[in-house]
């Protein structure tokens, strides 16, 4: 489905891009970097329930877990009855973020889909290994498929942007590894996520005219997630989900910006997905990394599409068992894959 861009959207998108060409670069060159972004983030964060409250939204903090670290969630609900969850897990290259940061992303969610959102307040890269933030996250969707009351019987969107949707991507391939059942799962929404933690080509190639960014130095900061490991062990499928088993997942909707170094890793998951499950691309132009958090036409369109998409998924859920991992709503089989090109 195109996203209808038009060439006017397009100019309005280099404008933004005119601008940031001129701002700094997200650079993780140390682990204190991402310490003074956090101290940033959560000083803008003030206020952050009053905010949502005025948007008929409830916040609230859930611990679950069965582990030894209990995993904090923020629950957002809304004041009607909900059609289905959202399961959200922020994006921060595993080092900066919380729950709170998707707030206007998720409140969107939920006045246009008619869901509740539970997001992951996974520990971060500098306070935990990789595979702790793994664990944090898997331990969050047993919780919502198992044993949330609730959100017992609703179908569940699992939703991540940059590095939240590595996680959510890993999260799926490790449920259906421990033999849980997807079933409740209708879709995977995930934005321009990292898939490959040795580097695609693409993150390789990133230089100094990267937007948003610092290409020179993604591949150390990538790297810096599991030190002392060769590019052989970080393609581990427990690590990188390009190289893990995709049989059996549920639709998903990717997206990605052509200006964007993750390009190459969105685009061959997207192709791997495909062979295994619906799948829909969409490699958006003049748009570089995190573009749906930018003030531009191309964001609003993109999000509107993934509204749709949820509804589409919800609605199909409804139907029935058979259709809810196989079938388009109107009953016909879906084309797995088609060749991604830039939504105009």
């Amino acid at each position: 489905m195109s996203l209808d861009i038009t060439a006017a959207d397009e100019e309005a998108a280099r404008r933004v891009n005119r601008m940031l060409a001129r701002a700094p670069r997200f650079k993780i060159r140390n682990r204190f970097d991402p310490l003074l972004y956090q101290s940033l983030l959560r000083v803008s964060q003030v206020g952050a329930d009053w905010r949502i409250r005025r948007k008929g939204i409830v916040p609230s903090t859930l611990r679950v877990g069965s582990g030894t670290r209990p995993v904090s969630l923020r629950l957002l609900q809304p004041a009607k009855p909900v059609r289905g969850v959202v399961l959200d897990i922020h994006g921060g290259g595993w080092a900066i973020g919380n729950a709170i940061l998707d707030d206007r992303l998720n409140a969107g969610l939920i006045a246009a889909c008619d869901v509740a959102v539970v997001s992951v307040d996974y520990r971060l890269a500098t306070k935990a290994p990789l595979r702790g933030l793994l664990d944090d996250c898997f331990e969050a969707a047993v919780w919502l498929l198992g044993e949330s009351e609730l959100f017992a019987g609703l179908p569940i969107i699992l939703v991540g942007e940059s590095a939240g949707a590595h996680l959510a991507a890993a999260t799926l391939q490790r449920l259906r590894a421990s033999g849980r059942s997807l079933d409740r799962i209708a879709g995977a929404l995930l934005y321009y996520g990292v898939y490959d933690l040795a580097g695609t080509a693409s993150v390789r190639n990133a230089g100094r005219d990267t937007l948003i960014l610092d290409g020179p130095g993604m591949l150390d900061a990538m790297r810096m997630l599991t030190p002392a490991m060769h590019d052989s062990e970080r393609r581990h499928p427990s690590l990188s989900p390009l190289y893990g088993e995709l049989a059996g997942m549920p639709p998903a909707l990717l997206f990605v910006g052509d200006r964007d170094p993750l390009l190459d890793d969105t685009v061959a998951m997207a192709q791997r997905w495909g062979d295994a499950a619906p799948a829909e691309v969409h490699v958006v132009p003049e748009s570089p990394h995190g573009f749906i958090r930018l003030p531009t036409p191309i964001a609003t369109k993109a999000l509107r599409r993934a509204h749709g998409w949820i509804d589409e998924r919800l609605e199909a859920w409804s139907v029935s068992p058979a259709s809810r991992s196989t079938h388009h709503k109107d009953g016909r089989a879906p084309v797995p894959w088609s060749r991604p090109s830039a939504s105009r």
